[in-house]
């Protein structure tokens, strides 16, 4: 018995033309996804080390070692511009917070009690992102929070 063949010439271009565009598209958007996951994530490690760096260098830092203690500006020179190697530096913003005061403890008296109460330092480092693929500017923001503890 003879099989009856048609000729399909052709098909597998008309089949290309359709696909490669599409698997193109989803391709390009991985690379970007994870060039913005890359960059959340180094935000996130500049605002925890920023924040480890104002936890150690406060008041209680200065009085021990006579040396001064961490402004908002040190914090930016030394925790996060040396470290900010993928970042474009002119689109970063920084913030950073001390709840009661430079101080480990804030006292309060409640109750005719005296009341030790543990500071802590906030950072946040927002970050605009112009994504590779011109998807338009994308804000990233990190916050990080500890316990003063020098």
């Amino acid at each position: 018995m003879r099989l009856n063949h048609v000729k399909r010439t052709g098909v597998t271009v008309v089949e290309s033309a359709v696909v490669y565009p599409i698997v193109f598209l989803l391709v390009l958007g991985l690379l970007v996804g994870s060039w913005g996951v890359f960059r959340y994530q180094e935000l996130a490690s500049l605002a925890r080390r920023a924040t480890r760096y104002a936890a150690v260098h406060g008041a209680q830092y200065e009085r021990d070692t006579a040396k001064k203690a961490a402004t908002a500006a040190d914090i930016y020179d030394k925790a996060i511009a040396p470290y900010a190697i993928g970042l474009d530096r002119s689109r970063l913003t920084y913030s950073v917070k001390w709840n009661a005061s430079n101080e480990q403890y804030s006292s309060a008296i409640v109750n005719n009690e005296l009341v030790y109460t543990r500071n802590t330092v906030t950072v946040t480092i927002n970050y605009r992102w112009l994504p590779e693929a011109f998807l338009g500017e994308i804000k990233l923001s990190s916050t990080s929070v500890l316990p003063m503890s020098y």
